[in-house]
């Protein structure tokens, strides 16, 4: 399996960590004065949408997810009681897809009719996408 070290992190890397594929959401490199340079990183679970922070020391290493990516189109929304659907179009088979707004985060309000998206798949299941 493939690693990636601390000095390769950046925001919209994707990463394993504690079982389920994450993104990397803001990563801040700290170099105290006295003692080891370590990073604050700001991560998002793919799976759940669950956002929160952890410290990483200089030199740790985590493991690469085993993801598949499409080429997806957005369609519509569609305002439903427990919030916003948003629906897609797998470009290569046709088949719809559609997530709801705690998937997407800050994203949708940048889509717009058409838009070509990239659709980030683990395990057979469609858990975000990626826009432009």
């Amino acid at each position: 399996m493939s690693n990636y070290s601390t000095n390769e992190f950046r925001s919209g890397l994707k990463v394993m960590l504690d079982g389920d594929p994450c993104s990397i959401l803001d990563n801040e490199l700290v170099k105290p004065g006295k003692g080891q340079a370590f990073n604050r990183v700001k991560l998002r679970n793919l799976r759940s949408g669950r956002v929160w922070d952890r410290t990483f020391k200089s030199g740790d290493k985590v493991g690469l997810p085993n993801l598949e990516f499409r080429s997806a189109q957005y369609l519509y929304s569609s305002p439903e009681a427990e919030g916003t659907v948003y629906n897609f179009m797998d470009t290569s088979s046709y088949e719809q897809f559609e997530l709801r707004e705690e998937d997407l985060d800050d994203q949708a309000q940048w889509l717009v009719d058409d838009l070509e998206v990239r659709a980030v798949i683990y395990n057979e299941r469609i858990v975000c996408v990626e826009l432009p």
